[in-house]
């Protein structure tokens, strides 16, 4: 099993948490699974950027980003070079720490 250290978030994880993960499983239903509601509006197919996160740590373990993912990352809240849309993320065998970004672009369309 791989860990995931999600660092804190104020409205979904506040806490942070530390979870275990098989290898071969999305971030995004890593953290569905732990209780962590991550948004995924188009059902993990990799058509928005709701689940976008930033992975802090362990970021060259995990297999490039394909070219719609690159794409569709793009239109994220807040890009910066670790990110990635957890529902393409594969856990691999190395551990993680991932941050979800305080914002979606749900959320800054809405003017949550």
């Amino acid at each position: 099993m791989t860990q995931i250290i999600v660092l804190p978030h104020v409205e979904l994880c506040p806490e942070g948490a530390v979870l275990e993960a098989k290898p071969g499983v999305s971030v995004c239903d890593a953290l569905l699974e732990n209780g962590i509601e991550i948004e995924h509006a188009c059902e993990k197919s990799c058509a928005c950027t709701t689940c976008h996160i930033y992975v802090r740590e362990g970021g060259e373990s995990l297999a490039t980003a394909t070219d719609d993912e690159e794409d569709m990352l793009d239109k994220a809240w807040g890009l910066d070079p670790d990110s990635r849309l957890s529902c393409q993320t594969l856990v691999g065998k190395e551990n993680l720490v991932v941050e979800i970004p305080k914002y979606t672009i749900n959320m800054v369309s809405e003017h949550h």
